[in-house]
């Protein structure tokens, strides 16, 4: 049986070489290779073919959401498996949207880890107990409503709340959104208010999952 084939990115020299390590102690998984960034994890898939590719998120020139879709369109063999120290939901959504087939945190149990790689290379997807949970209840959430009803609550924003909203979940500032519309960073700041209490949400980070949950936004 042919071992499973792997590259990883990791900007963390130590990470990295325990990770090459622990992965290439297994008899049936073969590191073909490692890199610290993203875009020359797109390079190694393109040139070697690779099973499974391990990626950060946080690395510098292309991050691992950005890799994970060109490696996605560079080898549709290729199975992306996202290793962070990101518990976010945020996170996780937008690495489901970017192609990837699991998530592992890094605080994880290396039999984790191994079970994730194995699980990935066979086809399948390998996501934590609680992400699956969380995935469970949107589509639980999305069966309530029919398929039909649309993201909940949006339809109660004012216009100009469903701009401010973009803007927020595009990573602008109150400040940068004042300068913006021209108001006062004040307004802005009772407008994010008003968005989060009509969506039944409580933080910034929530509104950005919501929003690419829904489709409001891509990730």
């Amino acid at each position: 049986m042919k071992p499973v084939r792997i590259i990883i990115a990791e900007d963390h020299v130590v990470v990295r070489e325990g990770l090459c390590l622990l992965l290439g102690s297994q008899a049936d998984i073969q590191v073909v290779a490692a890199c610290a960034d993203g875009g020359e994890a797109v390079s190694l898939v393109r040139q070697h073919g690779p099973d499974v590719a391990i990626l950060d998120i946080s690395m510098p020139r292309i991050d691992g959401l950005q890799a994970t879709s060109l490696i996605r369109e560079a080898s549709s063999h290729t199975q992306v498996l996202i290793l962070t120290m990101h518990e976010e939901d945020a996170y996780f959504f937008r690495s489901l949207e970017a192609g990837a087939a699991g998530y592992v945190v890094k605080k994880s149990a290396s039999s984790e880890l191994l079970a994730a790689v194995r699980a990935v290379a066979r086809g399948e997807a390998y996501f934590p107990p609680r992400f699956t949970r969380r995935l469970l209840d949107d589509y639980l959430e999305m069966a309530r409503d029919g398929g039909k009803a649309g993201p909940p609550g949006y339809n109660d924003l004012t216009e100009r709340e469903k701009e401010i909203m973009l803007l927020l979940v595009h990573g602008r500032t109150n400040q940068e959104i004042a300068e913006q519309l021209v108001i006062s960073a004040s307004t802005v700041q009772t407008h994010r208010a008003h968005i989060l209490q009509k969506l039944n949400l409580e933080t910034t980070i929530d509104l950005v999952r919501y929003a690419i949950r829904y489709g409001i936004i891509e990730a």
